[in-house]
Order: C-alpha cells, then sequence, then structure tokens
C-alpha cells in the first residue's frame, strides 16, 4: 500500500448538506477500493480561481490523505470523474 494525497476543487455552492454528503462520498471510494483514509479536511472554502472551471470563478478546496493499492488508483480516478460536483482533482504520491 503506498500513500496518496488527493486535492479536490469542488462546486462552490454546495448546501452544507450536500458538502457533508459529497464529503463521506470521497472517503467511501477510497474505502470501496480496499484503502484507508488517514485524514480529510478542508483546505480553503471559496478560493478564487484563475480561470473558469465548467462555469465556476471560485472553488472549494478538499484535501484527503490516503493509503492504497496501487492497481486501485486508476479505479478511485475514474470514481471521482464521475461525480458532478467534484470540478478537479489531483492524486499525487507521497514519499514514505
Amino acid at each position: 500500500m503506498d500513500n496518496y494525497e488527493a486535492m479536490f476543487i469542488l462546486k462552490p455552492d454546495l448546501s452544507e448538506e450536500d458538502r457533508k454528503t459529497l464529503f463521506n462520498q470521497l472517503g467511501e471510494v477510497v474505502a470501496k477500493f480496499n484503502g484507508k483514509v488517514s485524514q480529510a479536511s478542508i483546505w480553503s472554502e471559496k478560493k478564487k480561481l484563475f480561470f473558469p472551471l465548467k462555469r465556476y470563478l471560485e472553488g472549494l478546496y478538499y484535501l484527503i490523505n490516503f493509503n492504497a493499492a496501487p492497481q486501485a488508483l486508476a479505479e478511485i480516478r475514474h470514481a471521482y470523474g464521475l461525480n458532478e460536483n467534484i470540478l478537479r482533482v489531483l492524486i499525487t504520491k507521497l514519499e514514505s
């Protein structure tokens, strides 16, 4: 299992309830592919974007640290790509 960090830019106009649901879904995707979330938190609220993403000029930044098998990473990326509330995601491998 390798350690990863995922940075998400999410739609800024989500209600508080929708945010909580989305945050749970992000962690559940990792768990579905036998990974484990070690840390998850909001990195920045409504930060202005340098260029529009799907017609949004602001985004909510959310950060997750998790460990998972390298083979599961493609499936995790694909699952995140299907979520319409995610404007952009970047997953990087952390050094041990």
